[in-house]
């Protein structure tokens, strides 16, 4: 198989795991012991010993790219604004990560099971799988096992419109329209395909354990998501019917007049799209589909993802303005700034919303990210491209071993590396990671002056059974990859200067986004500092629901508790 590789777009979440004295700790501690305890109750109570109003809904709401650092400085700097007054009714959790990789998909993944990749099986969108069969197979008894889990755009029937090839009049205006069952906008000849049954694998067959969706479809309730590709089917879990009402308008196509290239290229472009989003959840919220044209229940569980301040991040420059962080690493700039008013104003129109339907008194508001991203300090960009270091293993495999072709099947490099061989045995790992460690890199700074990298850019590497202990699954687990590459921090694998800022690593940049819990009535603003991750999120919902949390089968798996109520 030729050697594949994808670099960088906006994604990342993962596992939070470190090899500590040979023991596998998954999370920032230990797996903590089940608990019935939670946020805004216990044993499953809706209401909290403060007399809280019981929860009906809860509106989970995902600004990619955001950090906790990005929530102070806002909140301190605009203390009218909308974070500022969720901030004083609720509680903020100031050392809160996502999981490793700090990609979109598991990280959004996390979210709604409790689980860190080794147990959901979501290591990215776009992936290799050395079970699976490639796209399109039709004879799957003569099929080499191995392919590329593309569910990404990639996957869409059109990627290049924002419907995904429904075919919907009047695009982007009429974009509400979209169904609300994307799987439908899926192109199945795009999906690898199961040597046992022979049939595609849908992303929500893919999931190896249930959602918070479906645990309150269970209990008769409604549920709505809006996110930025028709994949995100995903979150229906494995029943496939977790979502009710899953709006999924295409990032990655083409944005409309006078934006040119995808809608991330241009920030307000972004604000555009993720505008549409916006108002498929006002719609919910007065008890409309997404569409607004449709009665429905208000959702139980619903929400969206945020791009504008991803791409803010991203961007060297937009609307003549410059993207990023000012030279102190932790000041939004210009392109920023502006995009975290776009976020303020957004959830703004929702409270505001839910005040005026009456559902402020019944309603949880949970604000984080999927991803943070990296690096916040422009003078620490290093801008790398992949592709010489792979072509550079690959040659150094060969050369070694005549006749066996390309070591590498398949790459995934943003601000970290997986490598999926085509050798999958423990010798090629170990050549691949002693190639990687004693590999210098070209690359660029943020002034595009060039710079050289030590170890292809890497600060760890994991080859094999060390890359399953990473991530605390089996080393026969056919997702993982063959080779993880930890990044040193600043270090992004892409070609050019398009970008000065990526996720899906495991620093701090990457990792440390907000969790931020607004309850219905609660009085008084409450920060806890102790370590918590994104999964926490998913019982928590659950929590707040008076539904029971061990439903989720990652919380079972991985002992993930609700985030606390208070400092302990």
């Amino acid at each position: 198989m030729a050697p594949m590789s994808r670099t960088a777009r906006p994604r990342f979440l993962g596992a939070s795991a470190a090899i500590v004295g040979g023991a596998l700790l998954v999370g920032l501690t230990a797996a903590p012991s089940l608990a019935d305890e939670g946020h805004n109750g216990q044993n499953g109570e809706n209401g909290d010993r403060d007399g809280r109003t019981a929860v009906k809904h809860v509106l989970l709401l995902s600004v990619d790219g955001l950090h906790q650092k990005d929530l102070d400085w806002y909140v301190r700097s605009h203390p009218g604004s909308a974070m500022a007054a969720l901030a004083a009714h609720g509680t903020d959790y100031t050392q809160a990560s996502t999981p490793v990789p700090s990609d979109s998909f598991p990280g959004m993944v996390a979210q709604v099971t409790g689980g860190n990749p080794g147990t959901t099986g979501v290591y990215y969108d776009d992936t290799f799988n050395h079970a699976l069969l490639p796209a399109g197979t039709t004879n799957c008894a003569a099929a080499k096992p191995g392919a590329e889990v593309a569910y990404t755009e990639a996957a869409d029937k059109n990627q290049s419109s924002i419907d995904a090839g429904q075919g919907l009049s009047g695009l982007p205006g009429s974009i509400l329209s979209m169904t609300g069952t994307p799987a439908t906008l899926l192109d199945p000849a795009q999906l690898p395909v199961d040597p046992a049954t022979c049939k595609p694998v849908y992303p929500h067959q893919y999931i190896k354990v249930n959602t918070v969706f479906e645990v309150a479809k269970q209990a008769g309730l409604h549920t709505a998501w809006s996110d930025k590709h028709p994949a995100y089917e995903i979150l229906n879990g494995p029943s496939g019917n977790g979502v009710d009402d899953l709006f999924t308008p295409e990032i990655n196509s083409n944005a409309a007049a006078p934006f040119t290239g995808d809608w991330t290229k241009d920030n307000l472009a972004t604000q555009q799209y993720d505008g549409y989003k916006v108002k498929a959840v006002l719609n919910e919220i007065d008890g409309k589909d997404h569409s607004g044209a449709t009665a429905a229940p208000v959702p139980a569980i619903f929400g969206m993802n945020f791009q504008t301040v991803s791409t803010a991040q991203k961007l060297p420059t937009s609307e003549g303005l410059a993207g990023g962080y000012l030279a102190d690493g932790s000041t939004p700039g210009p392109l920023l700034s502006k995009a975290l008013d776009y976020i303020d104003a957004s959830l703004g129109a929702f409270t505001s919303e839910l005040k005026k339907t009456g559902h402020a008194g019944d309603t949880t508001i949970i604000l984080s990210a999927k991803h943070g991203q990296s690096p916040m300090n422009p003078a620490a960009l290093k801008r790398v491209d992949d592709g010489p270091i792979i072509a550079g293993l690959n040659a150094a495999w060969t050369a070694a071993h005549p006749g066996t072709g390309a070591l590498v099947a398949f790459s995934t490099d943003d601000d970290i590396m997986q490598l999926w061989l085509n050798d999958h045995t423990q010798a090629a790992a170990d050549f691949a990671k002693q190639y990687l460690a004693t590999h210098t890199a070209a690359g660029n700074t943020i002034s595009s002056a060039p710079v050289t990298v030590q170890a292809s850019g890497l600060t760890t590497i994991y080859a094999g059974e060390a890359v399953a202990k990473y991530y605390g699954t089996a080393a026969t687990d056919p997702r993982i990859p063959d080779v993880l590459g930890i990044a040193q921090t600043g270090v992004v694998y892409t070609g050019g200067t398009s970008k000065i800022a990526e996720h899906g690593g495991a620093s701090a940049d990457d990792r440390n986004v907000p969790i931020l819990v607004s309850t219905p009535g609660a009085k008084h603003a409450q920060r806890i500092g102790a370590p918590v991750e994104t999964t926490q999120i998913a019982p928590t919902i659950l929590n707040q629901l008076g539904l029971d949390p061990r439903a989720l089968q990652a919380v079972k798996i991985e002992g993930t508790k609700a985030l606390p109520a208070s400092q302990r």
